[in-house]
């Protein structure tokens, strides 16, 4: 008797441990009891959808395309460079954005095969869509600059220009020398050391490590004041509880901030640092911000990526965090510098 209660007891944690592990289905927009469809959208060869939004001057009447992508908690509406760019600015430099939802984000349909080369082809496959003709530029946010380097690999040709903002850098990435990476690796706080290894080594795990309550979770999800740095803090002081927050993770956690980091931190069939320069006539220019009090992504690890990789323009801020591209006449910088650098 005591070995059958014994046995059922087994059972029954064994059930309710794998359900706290397994992460629920996507709440698909538009579909019963999903969240609506309020965005404009295009359906993908593979039957997915990619919301987008746009900006500048009509995408017909623009003489520079820009694809935009977003950083990680965030969605379409987040496009950085737009939304905090000088009045006029864009409709001066004859330059039109579009900003998607990455998959499982905002109201693009999750991809639970999701790689940077997948993000680079759906990149592709819109730029198609909206016929932005032969070449478009790319420009990608913090988790949005790391997609940048799938872009490199995967669609050179498709590219006018690139550019990098404060990227994320994988600690797994070969190429990255043993003792740099496990240096900037244990500067992070013990609860994103954890975060990571979860992410990279038992990924099925991420879902359930993101949202337990039983250990600190990544600093990133919670937006632990402690990976801010001064600059950072005053710009998120003057920030506005914006309308569509409630958008960015409403599909589930699963399929977009858990995705993200195991897709950023996982293993890649690449690495950056043995890319070949894909534009040896340097007509087209790749362009890597980074600020040296950025204390998400280590400045020294990005120095020496640079390094490895001379054919990417390299440009540091002295004392800026994380969020520069939040600063106007920064964000201003940093267009003109792509767009008017075409030769």
């Amino acid at each position: 008797m005591l070995s059958r209660i014994a046995s059922i007891l087994l059972i029954v944690i064994l059930a309710l441990a794998y359900k706290g592990i397994k992460p629920p289905a996507p709440r698909t927009c538009g579909s019963p009891g999903g969240p609506p469809i309020t965005a404009t959208r295009i359906k993908l060869r593979d039957g997915r959808h990619l919301a987008y939004k746009e900006y500048g001057v009509p995408r017909e009447s623009a003489s520079k395309k820009i694809v935009f992508i977003h950083g990680f908690g965030s969605c379409r509406h987040d496009t950085v460079i737009a939304t905090n760019l000088p009045s006029g600015l864009l409709e001066e430099l004859g330059a039109y954005i579009v900003s998607f939802d990455r998959p499982g984000y905002g109201e693009s349909d999750a991809d639970p095969k999701r790689s940077p080369k997948s993000l680079a082809l759906d990149i592709e496959e819109l730029a198609d869509n909206l016929e932005l003709g032969s070449k478009f530029y790319v420009m990608g946010f913090s988790m949005g600059g790391q997609a940048v380097w799938g872009c490199l690999k995967f669609i050179p040709h498709r590219l006018a220009g690139a550019t990098l903002l404060t990227p994320g850098i994988n600690y797994w990435w070969h190429g990255l020398p043993y003792n740099m990476s496990v240096k900037a690796y244990y500067e992070q706080l013990p609860r994103d050391q954890w975060a990571l290894r979860v992410a990279h080594y038992v990924p099925w795990l991420t879902y359930w490590w993101f949202t337990q309550n039983w250990f600190p979770t990544s600093s990133a999800v919670n937006i632990n004041p402690a990976i801010l740095s001064p600059q950072d803090l005053s710009i998120f002081s003057n920030f506005v509880k914006k309308e569509h927050q409630s958008q960015m993770k409403q599909q589930g956690e699963h399929e977009s901030i858990c995705r993200d980091a195991m897709v950023g931190f996982g293993t890649w069939d690449f690495s950056p640092l043995d890319l070949d320069n894909p534009f040896p006539d340097n007509a087209t220019q790749v362009h890597l911000w980074q600020g040296t009090d950025d204390r998400l992504i280590d400045v020294t690890l990005q120095r020496y990526i640079v390094k490895k990789l001379p054919w990417i323009q390299y440009h540091e801020l002295a004392g800026a965090g994380h969020m520069f591209p939040y600063i106007e006449e920064v964000s201003a910088a940093i267009i003109k510098t792509q767009l008017m650098d075409t030769k």
